[in-house]
């Protein structure tokens, strides 16, 4: 997918304007908000905060044994049966899926939901081949058949209200008209079973992989993943490396804590567990399973101040938290991950100047801190990009002039009581409507606020009697 993140302003700008797109994502965010905080903490505050800290913990023990468990990873999925590749970027996994197309006579491919594949680009890739892909998971159908890219990591078609959805079924499969969502679903059903039954090979992504057992995990509330992984000849997994967690325990808490972040489910409907392809004596699954682990710019990330980010489980929470998000919708971040979360690890896994504005994409509330089932400090990550930015020189001239008067003004208490007076003898009463210059974005969308009459370090004076 092509990186348009530096185009999030006039993106945005025009988001706010679509106001079906707004009003069916903030109607399914905010249900997916209150669904989490609903689940998350039934058993009491303390309880959902001591589970989501000791998925933390999980995570971040994890990302500091990373390479240890990668080798331990690679060796027990091998000892199962399992034939596990590297990708080193997104080049690197399409050339290897596609050999695994030559090498097998794959001519059909079906897919389960994966961000990562969505990250390399790989329906792109098999399609100029000649290959026939299909999205399987309901949400994933839709936008490929709108040939759009996902909107949300969980819920890809937030963005799309049930008359919009009702008109693609009409026009690109020649669905009777209905306004039932039932009946829709159930024709999608229909077509996507004869999909699964004449594919060669099925691909997922991978929520974990277990290294004490070289175990693949997928988490998944439609039957599709289990129709793509046990139906096709071939199952091909494209997982990034930083989904490996040490042992079964720490799966069984970040199972957890997944769906109930995501979705607000205790339980996803589906968790599926893979220990290698079809055994002797064994009714279905895989003559062969590929596990490809993709770096695709995550050992650099993991060598810097960010390396935190890959702690991520791709929940989403941080998404129906945010304000932005909320407001905008999911395309105008420009790449595969929006959100909070994109305006961190879109600019670090393309580069900084290919996502200038997204650092400055957030009102740096908190909000998606709080959600974080493990507890990723994502709005001090975002302040670190914007000083990266600057350093960079990404700042304005006027901008840097007025930052050091700030500062100046801030460091002396004799400046800053002065500057609290003039202001105001400025404003009086009533201030301004509208600010002069560069200040004006501030009072073009809220108001100006009244100088207090007296200010507090001279209500300290008097209170003392100095």
């Amino acid at each position: 997918m092509k990186v348009t993140a530096n185009n999030f302003i006039p993106a945005a700008h025009l988001a706010l304007m679509d106001d079906e797109m707004r009003r069916s994502v903030d109607q399914a965010t905010t249900t997916a908000f209150q669904k989490r905080l609903n689940m998350m903490f039934a058993a009491g505050d303390e309880y959902g905060e001591a589970l989501r800290q000791q998925a933390a913990a999980a995570k971040r023990r994890a990302l500091n044994r990373l390479p240890e468990l990668l080798e331990q990873a690679e060796a027990n999925l091998t000892r199962n049966g399992v034939r596990v590749l590297w990708g080193l970027d997104s080049n690197e996994v399409n050339r290897l899926v596609l050999e695994i197309i030559e090498r097998h006579a794959v001519k059909s491919v079906v897919k389960s939901k994966s961000m990562v594949s969505e990250e390399v680009g790989l329906n792109d890739a098999l399609e100029a081949r000649g290959i026939e892909v299909v999205e399987t998971d309901l949400g994933e159908y839709i936008i490929q058949l709108a040939r759009e890219h996902p909107s949300h990591i969980v819920t890809p078609v937030i963005h799309k209200s049930l008359e919009s959805i009702r008109e693609l079924f009409i026009q690109k499969l020649g669905m009777p008209p209905t306004d039932d969502a039932g009946q829709m679903a159930r024709f999608a059903r229909q077509i996507l079973r004869e999909k699964f039954l004449a594919a060669d090979m099925g691909v997922t992504g991978g929520n974990f992989i277990i290294a004490e057992t070289g175990t693949l995990c997928l988490v998944t509330n439609e039957g599709n993943g289990r129709m793509v992984t046990s139906l096709p000849r071939i199952h091909v997994a494209i997982v990034g490396i930083e989904k490996v967690v040490a042992t079964l325990e720490d799966y069984a808490t970040l199972t957890q804590v997944l769906p109930r972040s995501a979705t607000g489910q205790a339980m996803p409907v589906y968790t599926h567990m893979y220990n290698g392809p079809r055994k002797a004596g064994e009714t279905d699954g895989p003559d062969v399973l590929y596990v490809i682990l993709v770096d695709n710019g995550r050992s650099q990330i993991y060598e810097s101040k960010y390396a935190q980010v890959l702690t991520c489980i791709r929940c989403g929470a941080c998404m129906n938290a945010c304000p932005v998000y909320r407001s905008t919708g999911g395309h105008a971040y420009g790449w595969v991950y929006p959100g909070p979360v994109g305006a961190v690890i879109t600019p670090l896994l393309n580069g900084l100047e290919n996502a200038r504005p997204l650092p400055h994409a957030s009102s740096l509330c908190g909000a998606c801190k709080q959600a974080c089932p493990v507890d990723i400090d994502l709005p001090q990550m975002l302040l670190d990009l914007r000083a990266d930015l600057s350093r960079q020189g990404d700042v304005e001239g006027i901008w840097k002039l007025g930052l050091k008067l700030w500062a100046i003004g801030n460091q002396s208490p004799t400046l800053f009581e002065l500057g609290g007076r003039l202001g105001r003898f400025v404003m009086g009463d009533h201030p301004p409507k509208r600010l002069p210059g560069p200040l004006a974005g501030w009072t073009r969308y809220r108001d100006f606020p009244a100088f207090a009459k007296m200010s507090f370090r001279r209500q300290w004076r008097e209170k003392r009697g100095e």
